[in-house]
């Protein structure tokens, strides 16, 4: 009987020992990079020599947004008015202005549309195929071919 009752009191220590084990908590916090980290993502996956760096005024001029509304932000705009290459990333400040962001951008893309329509059927299809994405309180709006490598690149910059 005891001897029934040590294997028995031997098995429950091991079944609580494992699975104490399992309930272990593994917490996983996300990467968060700068916007100069994702800008450098950025051109590794794309060309962008070609582009011009925007600063404050240009992000004004072109999307309304005040620069005091942003942690930061990296504007990558097209060589000449001929063409419709850009790549906005913007960290905003206050999580709940993300939508209002987003809007301003809405606004430049319908702008650039009525522009390049009937104008340049090329750079009006990379326009109406652009790519806005969200991660957290970054924004980042692609006109580019190379749309889906540089989302590709702004994922990577979290990981």
């Amino acid at each position: 009987m005891k001897k029934k009752l040590g294997i028995i009191s031997l098995l429950l220590s091991i079944i609580v020992i494992t699975l104490s084990g399992c309930n272990s908590t593994k917490e996983v916090t996300a990467k968060i990079p700068s916007v100069d980290e994702i800008t450098q993502k950025v051109k590794q996956a794309t060309d962008t020599s070609n582009m011009r760096i925007a600063d404050a005024a240009g992000l004004k001029k072109l999307y309304d947004i005040n620069s005091d509304e942003l942690e930061g932000f990296s504007l990558l705009t097209a060589p000449s008015n001929i063409k419709s290459d850009e790549i906005a990333i913007l960290k905003v400040k206050d999580s709940g202005n993300v939508e209002n962001v987003k809007n301003k951008i809405t606004k430049r893309i319908d702008k650039q549309l009525k522009s390049f329509n009937g104008y340049l059927p090329n750079e009006y299809y990379l326009i109406q195929h652009n790519t806005v994405k969200v991660k957290g309180n970054y924004v980042i709006f692609i006109v580019s071919k190379d749309a889906e490598k540089v989302s590709n690149a702004f994922d990577e910059a979290f990981k």
